[in-house]
């Protein structure tokens, strides 16, 4: 595992921590100044894009087993959110033979499915934006994975929710949501990879949602797809679905992506385009420009350039 310059001087400090498996510190931060169209005039703005910190390490136990933990925390470098922390991923846990246990705060076997088909993840192309819904990152989540089977992996997760509370768009109570279940079948080899996932009471009661994804790398260009299916406690049903392609020439990443969703907003509809430049391995630039539109004459339009940096 790598490890960063402050992770070898808290294992230099702390002896205890001095394997290299134990303590491994890391972080991403990425910014990007926007121009920002919303219905009401273009507004400019700077954005942290889910830029966050966080320890990961692994301590090796008895017959091959060892433990496992993460705690990951986003961090607001724009100023605008109340809070400069805010839980993201935070597990332990077990991993050996038998495959992986983790109990905490973490993303759903279904979120995990979609895998990096959504290119523009964590900016305003984001598919939570229009597409789906079920992106969750749920507490009091408890998950096994199998070991990979040349490539094949289950993922099942039980999310006790016996008290969690339902909000409407407006901020209102609605429900309180009962326990949940997450699942996902991926296969992930020589560059070919599909999942299909499904959440059962996982976004709200009786709510069920399926999922299915694929995407397939060869020589400089990678492929990928997503439809989702969502049936609500009434028995209606919505679906989105969305494509992307990105294409390497040298350090540049040139990407696309489109989809259609009534899931979010009745016939929703999202557009980007992006460009990388990758500085070094842990490095880039980039530019995008995103355009969504939806029922009742919802129109939106975001063009940025920022850069993002992984330790």
């Amino acid at each position: 595992m790598k490890k960063t310059a402050l992770s070898l001087a808290i294992a230099a400090l702390f002896p205890a921590f001095a394997s290299a498996e134990v303590f491994n510190f890391y972080g991403k931060a990425n910014a990007s100044f926007q121009s920002n169209d919303e219905g009401e005039g273009a507004v400019t703005d700077v954005k942290s894009n889910a830029s966050r910190l966080g320890v990961k390490g692994e301590l090796p136990l008895d017959s091959g087993i060892k433990g496992i933990y993460k705690m990951e925390y986003e961090v607001d470098i724009d100023g605008e959110a109340d809070e400069t922390f805010k839980q993201r991923n935070i597990y332990a846990g077990l991993e050996g033979g038998f495959g992986q246990v983790i109990g905490g705060k973490f993303d759903t076997p279904f979120k995990v499915a979609q895998k990096k088909v959504d290119l523009f993840n964590d900016l305003e192309g984001d598919i939570k934006s229009l597409i789906t819904k079920s992106d969750n990152r749920e507490s009091n989540n408890f998950q096994y994975t199998t070991p990979s089977f040349s490539g094949f992996k289950v993922s099942a997760a039980y999310i006790s929710n016996k008290e969690a509370e339902i909000f409407d768009d407006e901020g209102n109570l609605i429900d309180t949501r009962d326990n949940g279940t997450s699942v996902s079948f991926a296969y992930d080899n020589n560059g070919v990879y599909l999942a299909y996932a499904y959440d059962q009471d996982v976004e709200a009661n009786d709510w069920n949602v399926n999922r299915l994804v694929g995407q397939y790398n060869f020589g400089n260009l990678q492929v990928g797809a997503l439809y989702e299916e969502q049936e609500k406690a009434d028995s209606s049903k919505q679906d989105g679905w969305m494509t992307s392609v990105a294409y390497k020439i040298n350090n540049w990443t040139a990407k696309a992506q489109y989809g259609q969703s009534d899931i979010v907003k009745t016939n929703g509809e999202t557009f980007s385009l992006g460009l990388d430049y990758k500085l070094s391995k842990a490095a880039k630039v980039f530019t995008f420009y995103t355009d969504e539109t939806a029922a009742s004459d919802y129109e939106r339009s975001y063009f940025g350039v920022g850069t993002e940096f992984k330790f």
